[in-house]
């Protein structure tokens, strides 16, 4: 790329994102792929080098000619060469959060999977990460040169046979696979070697490619994911544009820090340039500060972005992930490009016929509906003690609408409508199971400390309870005094006009208290004589039966008739 910004928008830039399990030729790959490293690529990190992992996002990327397809429909170029970058994340499991960040900035995922071992834990939640964030996807079997010449052949064409078969039921089902040998003899091997398979590769990805939004308007979002000083010239912040455009002279916020910083100089890989836009990968020096303050973070506009306290979020249960999602639980929640610890509650759309009067005191499931029912403050929601799956003995269809409350043990800066992630990230690194619980999108934010007080009365939602009371005695044809349902101190006003159901199927309101000591009085809509006088007269000693409790005992139905004419015989027990 050239200095000036009109030269700088014919090279299109394509991220790549290259993912898999700790230990399958990652960095290797993107180092035989790249001509050029940015300040982070290729485990430049003391205890990258130390350990022999990736700990952290690495950078690099190569230029090719634009392929054929890139150009618009007359067969003239947008852009005059195609720029790849690609994003090495870790793969060890306990730098989930790093690689959850880095597969938000990419336009396709390269997967890179050792020949020898398959799918392997860390593989599956990458793929499982890479369906929530990127479109494309290449399978790259790596490692080939392991294998005896003599079988080499067939082992490819079983293993892409059984990734075709783990992939049929993702969005990835038909995604290609290509063999390489990015490092002949492993990674200590001297480089005498060239590596197998690489051009083949290139070739692919080119024709993989597509053309991203790359949209300059709107406000600036930048994710940082390195910082580091530069004597006598500023801080350098490295890392992805995601909306916007940026450039020299401009002034940005770093939320993180509430400061605002003034650019001084812009470059992509090593080369300056006066601006960049949504998909460049830049490094944005500004004005002195201490980069150990930023370590990954984000960049904007001034005043563009919230901190946030508290949040509502659309919410899908994560198949793979075989615990329950209980309200009240704490889950590690990546939101934006911060993850931190937050209380969840989960919330959906009432059950049908809630409006009316149960029979049974258990509430039905919600009935699946269509995934877009909007979010809004105006409607009522059901409180769910846990995430509700559409997928049971009784149902096999989709998840119903549901929500959540997402309760922040810190505050976090991120835009409306990002992707966030739940996860139980606390899960042993070395069990074989899936540490991705669910994923949404960020609908509203609360950003006052005090939300529970100011914002979240606003939020309407209920449950159903289930009590048990006794009659006390029926004061007339359709009023009765009830007890054992309230405690002496309850303010019943609060329950004036609730309903309530007698155990011989009578339905009726809760007019208000009656006395000092709880008792409450019950207005009876339409009141079944024989079946009160029946209950009545067998239960004379103790005067009592059960509210709010539905009798099934066929005995009922076969002894009323047996005292339709004892009418008087009621009466006269009424009034003793």
């Amino acid at each position: 790329m050239s200095d000036s910004a009109d030269s700088r928008t014919k090279t299109l830039n394509f991220n790549i994102g290259v993912l898999g399990h700790v230990d399958s030729g990652k960095t290797s790959l993107a180092r035989a792929l790249s001509s050029t490293a940015s300040t982070a690529a290729f485990d430049k990190n003391p205890q990258s080098r130390e350990r022999g992992i990736t700990l952290d996002l690495g950078f690099s990327s190569f230029t090719v000619d634009l392929p054929d397809h890139l150009r618009d429909s007359e067969g003239q170029k947008q852009y005059d060469s195609l720029q790849f970058t690609l994003v090495d994340c870790p793969g060890h499991a306990s730098l989930i959060r790093t690689i959850i960040g880095g597969a938000q900035i990419i336009d396709l995922m390269m997967l890179v999977v050792d020949v020898v071992k398959g799918v392997q834990t860390q593989t599956a939640e990458c793929l499982l990460i890479g369906e929530l964030t990127c479109p494309r996807m290449v399978v790259v079997l790596n490692k080939i040169d392991l294998l005896p010449p003599n079988k080499r052949q067939s082992a490819i064409e079983k293993m892409t046979k059984r990734l075709h078969k783990t992939l049929e039921n993702t969005r990835f089902k038909e995604c290609p696979v290509i063999a390489v040998a990015a490092k002949p003899g492993g990674p200590e091997a001297p480089d005498t070697e060239e590596p197998h398979g690489v051009p083949e590769l290139i070739e692919l990805l080119k024709k993989q490619t597509y053309l991203p939004q790359r949209d300059p308007g709107g406000d600036l979002l930048m994710a940082v994911d390195h910082c580091f000083s530069i004597r006598g010239q500023g801080t350098v912040m490295t890392g992805t544009i995601l909306q916007g455009s940026l450039a020299i002279n401009d002034t940005v916020e770093i939320p993180a820090l509430k400061v605002t910083k003034k650019i001084k100089s812009v470059q992509m890989f090593r080369k300056p340039v006066s601006g960049a836009m949504q998909g460049d990968r830049v490094g944005v020096c500004v004005t002195q500060f201490d980069p150990k303050l930023l370590e990954r973070g984000v960049v904007c506009t001034p005043g563009s972005l919230r901190t946030l306290y508290a949040a509502v979020i659309s919410v899908r249960k994560i198949g793979y992930f075989k615990g329950s999602l209980a309200t009240r639980a704490k889950f590690h929640i990546t939101v934006g490009h911060e993850t931190v610890m937050a209380k969840v509650t989960f919330f959906g759309l009432p059950p049908v016929g809630a409006s009316e009067t149960p029979s049974d005191p258990k509430p039905p499931p919600p009935q699946p509906c269509s995934l877009e029912t909007p979010f809004t403050f105006d409607r009522e929601y059901f409180y769910q003690d846990e995430y509700m799956s559409g997928q049971s003995e009784a149902n096999s269809g989709p998840d119903p609408d549901q929500w959540a409350l997402l309760e922040f043990e810190r505050p976090v800066t991120c835009p409306l409508l990002c992707l966030v992630i739940g996860s139980k990230l606390d899960t042993d690194i070395h069990a074989n199971a899936c540490r991705l619980a669910f994923q949404g999108r960020l609908l509203q934010g609360f950003e006052d400390k005090g939300y529970a007080e100011t914002s979240l009365p606003r939020l309407r939602i209920y449950k159903t309870k289930h009590k048990e009371g006794h009659v006390e005695r029926v004061t007339d044809d359709y009023t009765v005094i009830g007890r054992s349902l309230f405690k002496k101190e309850t303010n019943l006003q609060l329950f004036v006009g609730l309903k309530v159901m007698l155990s011989t199927g009578e339905t009726g309101v809760i007019e208000g208290g009656f006395g000092q000591s709880g008792k409450f009085k019950i207005r009876v809509q339409e009141p079944k004589v024989e079946i009160v006088i029946w209950l009545l007269l067998c239960n004379k000693q103790s005067r009592t039966f059960n509210l709010l409790s539905l009798i099934t005992d066929s005995l009922i139905t076969d002894s009323l008739y047996q005292h339709k004419s004892d009418f008087s015989a009621w009466k006269n027990y009424k009034n003793a």
